[in-house]
């Protein structure tokens, strides 16, 4: 370590005491950069306990850590790396009063590896308050920024106004979609409709009462909001592609109400809407989850009962219905490498057609199978066929609504 920072620098590092908060995506990697940089002092503090959806990023855990606090098992991995170090793991709440303006004052350096603004602008202020410097960090996507705040040579955390969450109209993911982010929302709503908990908020068949004007940001249901997805950003917020979007933290902020079915939901075929308030829930269970029938039903007859809404194509380009019958008789002139996908991996090529119809009523039989001998279902990103479920869903929607399709691996991220 001498030879590559020098003797004085590397004594520096030595002597120095580090508190890190937080040890989830960030703060993996930020621990483990510590320990390799030569730092021996290192307290380390998150009140989490590892989850599978963390095991894809957070590579310090494992599948058989589930359930243990990280910080005890970060701790447990760093000193893999260093056994001389000295790794000291907090499990608690840095808004604990015990850790207060004295606390801090024991530190070199204070990082931050958080995922919400209100612990940084607590951590900000005692920051401050104790004269420590502050090395603020955060990810929005594939982006990732850091800051280092020292008082009176420097802004501090709440010095610059934070981006609010963006948020999507209810009736953009039910009747207008023209992102691909809106595409997922609905289709891991369609998930939890299906087999999860359903929320009358998220319905995914078409709002009746929706108009142009509506649909332009005035809708009574509110929005979709996009939640604080992890490691994002300075704000907690995430601020990256709105194109990809992350599958595993979308809130719903509507308001609506259960939209009337049509005749055609009853039966799989086409027909008129008729004043009945059956959820999907309901109507795929009265028709034991049948395949086909929930096909047409989303791809079909929900899409021409939304073309019937000539206000809603007054200035956009209208959908256009899949049938399952037509794509099965048609040929696939839309490989896997559509989207200059050839070459990559199987989750980061954007799948045809005919492969996300394939995929969608092979997971559809699947969950529904799982669905009846077990109840409801939690969704799980990290589950294969719940992510094939919403990845065929989403791309089948966008297909319809003449948006670019995304590969599994994008919507995953």
């Amino acid at each position: 370590m001498d030879a590559c920072l020098g003797s004085e620098l590397a004594g520096v590092v030595r002597k120095s005491r580090v508190f890190v908060v937080g040890t989830g995506g960030i703060g993996c990697e930020l621990a483990k950069n510590l320990v390799l940089t030569g730092f021996q002092d290192i307290v380390m503090i998150d009140l989490d306990t590892i989850e599978v959806s963390n095991l894809n990023r957070q590579f310090l855990f494992r599948k058989y850590h589930v359930g243990r606090p990280k910080v005890q098992v970060a701790r447990e991995a760093l000193l893999q790396f260093n056994p001389q170090a000295r790794i000291t793991a907090i499990h608690d709440s840095v808004f604990n009063p015990d850790y207060n303006v004295n606390f801090f004052k024991r530190f070199s350096l204070v990082m931050n590896a958080l995922d919400n603004k209100a612990a940084r602008n607590h951590v900000n202020r005692l920051c401050l308050a104790a004269g420590v410097t502050l090395i603020e960090s955060g990810s929005a996507g594939y982006l990732g920024q850091v800051s280092v705040i020292r008082k009176g040579e420097s802004e501090c955390y709440e010095c610059q106004p934070k981006p609010t969450a963006k948020t999507y109209p209810a009736c953009s993911i039910r009747n207008t979609p023209s992102e691909p982010i809106h595409c997922i929302i609905w289709a891991k709503h369609l998930f939890n409709q299906l087999f999860g908990e359903p929320d009358a908020d998220e319905d995914v068949s078409p709002d009746t009462e929706a108009t142009d004007e509506h649909d332009s940001g005035g809708h009574k249901s509110g929005g979709q909001k996009s939640g604080d997805l992890g490691e994002h950003g300075p704000g907690g917020q995430q601020s990256g592609d709105q194109n990809s979007g992350d599958l595993g933290e979308h809130d719903s902020g509507g308001q609506g109400e259960g939209v009337p079915m049509s005749d055609g939901l009853s039966d799989g075929v086409n027909g008129g809407p008729v004043q009945s308030k059956l959820s999907t829930r309901q109507w795929a269970e009265n028709n034991k989850y049948n395949v086909e029938k929930i096909f047409t039903k989303l791809y079909q007859t929900d899409v021409e009962y939304l073309l019937t809404m000539k206000q809603l194509w007054e200035k956009r380009t209208p959908p256009t219905p899949l049938s399952l019958q037509q794509l099965t008789s048609s040929s696939d002139n839309d490989g896997d490498g559509a989207g200059g996908s050839d070459g990559c991996l199987p989750d980061q090529r954007v799948w045809s057609v005919h492969k996300c119809s394939d995929v969608f009523q092979l997971s559809l039989a699947k969950l529904s199978a799982e669905y009846r001998s077990k109840g409801e279902l939690t969704w799980d990103k990290d589950d294969k066929v719940s992510m094939d479920f919403v990845a065929a869903s989403a791309n089948l929607r966008a297909h319809v609504f003449n948006i670019q399709r995304k590969s599994r691996f994008d919507m995953k991220c």
